[in-house]
């Protein structure tokens, strides 16, 4: 019988990561040790290393994020797809923290596109906010909503690090009725900035629009990366 060939120096290192991640050593989200930092502890070339990242974040187990360094990939977040859920809630019950980042709050005439999904004239003053939602530290949804302003006058002076849009919203419009719409889309540059997500990485697009009384409260469009985030609904079928 002759001998086993050698084990490549790169899938060592595949295997040095791999094995720490498998005994929960580096969890999800962690951010494992840079490139060079493993140069040093591993002794092996940075093509070596580079390779094994790659190989390893192109199977699922890291996920790189530009500026930002390698962290252990976190699986699929799901969310339900019929409810209408805080996000907040949603990452705090799964044990992880939640963090947003308003990008921009603003007031401003409303497009065709928006007018038509708020029922308002074209050019009628709404509501616009911008927010990337974090788990842990990956991003996972960026939220581009807009709010009529009969239903939620005082949406611009809120505080959207300490409480969420559908968290206000819920309490300042109770609702009435809900569509939702799901589509794949190609992100544009903004988005694939905020989230983080390489160029050709596609995202599931939530069409959310809630009404309150006689008006559409909000419309949003909630982006999520397609490597991280699936939605689910159930519900009973009656005989």
């Amino acid at each position: 019988m002759s001998a086993a060939a050698p084990v490549p120096l790169y899938q060592q290192v595949k295997d040095y990561i791999a094995s720490r991640v498998a005994s929960g050593e580096w969890t999800e989200g962690d951010r494992v040790p840079s490139e060079n930092e493993l140069v040093r502890k591993l002794g092996a070339s940075r093509m070596t290393v580079n390779r094994a990242v790659r190989e390893l974040s192109s199977e699922g187990i890291l996920r790189r994020v530009q500026g930002l360094g390698t962290f252990v990939a976190v699986g699929k977040v799901q969310s339900a797809f019929l409810e209408i859920r805080n996000i907040a809630d949603e990452i705090h019950e799964r044990g992880h923290v939640h963090r947003a980042a308003p990008h921009s709050v603003s007031a401003e005439k409303a497009s065709d596109r928006v007018a038509f999904q708020l029922e308002l004239p074209k050019g009628a003053r709404v509501f616009h906010s911008i927010i990337v939602h974090y788990d842990d530290d990956v991003p996972v949804q960026l939220e581009d909503r807009w709010v009529n302003p009969a239903v939620a006058p005082d949406y611009l002076d809120l505080d959207f690090t300490e409480t969420t849009p559908n968290e206000y919203l819920m309490r300042a419009a109770p609702l009435l009725a809900v569509e939702h719409v799901v589509e794949a889309t190609q992100p544009d540059d903004l988005t694939r900035r905020l989230l983080h997500i390489p160029a050709g990485e596609p995202c599931l697009l939530l069409h959310r629009r809630t009404w309150s009384g006689d008006h559409v409260a909000a419309y949003a469009r909630l982006i999520h990366p397609g490597s991280r985030y699936r939605l689910s609904a159930s519900f009973p079928v009656g005989r």
